[in-house]
């Protein structure tokens, strides 16, 4: 399975959310036209566990959330929702083979979310979910909102209105029923004494409780919780706390929230997913998330421009530069093909104009870069076009790269194996050229972001940024300040 951690490969034993998962999400890809939002995601909820998705602004977490809970449907990707035991493998096989959405039976159903409506996959699949900005009704009390929440029981017992205008019995105690649930909810989050008053009226920290304990009356199995402690204050961060584990001891439901409060994730979560620009770069329980370097420099707290000196970083560059050493010692081993003899110049008298149709405009050649005399392996593995690097910088030297920003140490030495010495290289990149490195990388999108074709151009000119400045004064201890080299404009080729 996709979402499986590599604890198998290390020789560890399975993680207890890949044993007994409740969601699974496998390779999951989003895409708005040109933007990869999030790319082939790979993770499991564990049943009757807290898991929290978290990562910086814009990472792609709500979009995951709205994949799951059929706001969107995913561009690529399974989301298999089980209420059996265990991973029910063939019977989720069997599902994606047809063409049906779902299979119900006593030993276990299994729901494949992607190909379900949303409002099937509230009804049927069991899964609930609060938004970022609170979403009750405003006008309704405290206890309507959440009898608005058991809308689908008290119409089938009303017989779609009729019985509930006749009175008949069985709607009577449905609504009995309803009205009592309800009552438990408004208990559990300490508004009991607020029952009949508008929700809107309710102070903030309340309504984001009312506003779980509304999901809660529709009985999930898996409650998605979309940044719940936004706003709240540490008193009321503290019941959030208390009112999750209480969902999840004496319900046994299992949660899954977004969350930016990094207290709340540490304190309840026993999984933790961290997403970077719409990809997993972290997966664990909470002590394993809170000291992975990647997630350190992607979120908590380190500057952009940081390069963590991590064996993984180590590793991945030491791979890069063999394999360009050892691709530029298999050139210089082939025989340099023979110069070809110029062709004499064309006589005065026997000269031909140079265009064929006088007046008519010249057809302008398109210019295809020079072919890069690094060579990758796996280059047409990558989108885009690799871009022209030399074997050596030449005179008057390598550009200190890591005056643009974004490019640390171990990226400036990266690119150095790809041949890319100088500020003027990367600032006659195109769209091809960008999106090849950014996938090269690994962190597609980055390099637009960054704007770094933007930094070079400055920079191959002579002029400076906010950040080479910086580089310069010796600011960024992540990034190298070089004394400016004499003669000539600061990194023009």
């Amino acid at each position: 399975m996709g979402s499986v951690l590599q604890n198998e490969v290390d020789g560890a034993a399975p993680a207890r959310w890949d044993e007994t998962p409740i969601l699974s999400v496998e390779h999951l890809t989003m895409r708005f036209g040109g933007l990869v939002a999030v790319n082939d995601l790979s993770f499991n909820v564990g049943r009757g566990d807290i898991t929290a998705l978290i990562g910086p602004n814009g990472a792609g977490k709500t979009t995951v959330f709205n994949c799951v809970t059929g706001f969107y449907k995913p561009t690529e990707g399974r989301t298999a929702m089980r209420h059996g035991a265990g991973l029910q493998a063939s019977a989720i096989e069997e599902v994606t083979r047809s063409d049906r959405r779902y299979k119900e039976s006593p030993q276990g159903s299994v729901y494949l979310l992607e190909r379900m409506p949303d409002f099937e996959i509230s009804q049927r699949a069991k899964v609930a979910r609060t938004f970022q900005n609170i979403r009750l009704f405003g006008g309704m009390t405290a206890l309507e909102n959440l009898l608005v929440a058991q809308h689908n029981p008290l119409m089938i017992a009303s017989l779609f209105t009729i019985g509930g205008i006749l009175g008949v019995p069985g709607y009577k105690k449905a609504e009995k029923q309803a009205i009592e649930k309800a009552r438990y909810w408004l208990e559990q989050v300490h508004l009991t004494e607020r029952a009949d008053d508008p929700a809107a009226d309710l102070p903030y920290g309340a309504q984001r409780r009312l506003e779980i304990a509304r999901a809660m009356c529709t009985d999930p199995l898996l409650l998605c919780l979309d940044e719940p402690a936004a706003g709240l204050n540490p008193r009321e961060s503290h019941e959030l706390n208390e009112l999750l584990k209480f969902i999840r001891e004496t319900h046994g439901t299992s949660i899954l929230l977004i969350e930016h409060d990094m207290g709340v994730v540490m304190e309840i979560s026993d999984h933790v997913i961290v997403l970077d620009y719409g990809v997993k770069i972290s997966d664990g329980d909470a002590l394993h998330v809170k000291s992975d370097p990647r997630v350190i420099a992607a979120y908590l707290g380190v500057d952009d421009e940081a390069e963590i000196d991590v064996p993984e970083i180590k590793h991945d560059l030491e791979e890069v530069v063999e394999e360009a050493q050892e691709l530029a010692a298999a050139d210089k081993s082939k025989p340099k093909p023979k110069p070809k003899k110029p062709r004499p110049a064309a006589k005065a008298s026997g000269a031909k104009p140079a265009a064929r149709n006088a007046g008519s405009p010249a057809r302008a050649k398109a210019v295809v870069p020079a072919p890069s005399e690094i060579k990758i392996k796996n280059a047409a593995d990558f989108p885009g076009r690799q871009p022209h690097g030399t074997k050596k910088p030449g005179p008057p030297g390598a550009d200190n790269l890591t005056r643009i920003k974004g490019i640390g140490p171990a990226n400036e030495k990266k690119l150095n194996a790809l041949g890319i010495w100088r500020f003027g290289q990367i600032a006659v990149w195109k769209a091809p050229e960008v999106d090849w490195v950014g996938a090269w990388l690994a962190f597609p999108g980055r390099i637009q972001r960054e704007e770094w074709v933007k930094q070079a151009k400055t920079l191959a000119k002579g002029g400076a940024t906010a950040f080479s400045k910086r580089v310069d004064k010796g600011d960024v201890p992540t990034s190298k300040a070089r004394k400016p080299r004499s003669g000539g404009k600061g990194g023009k080729p």
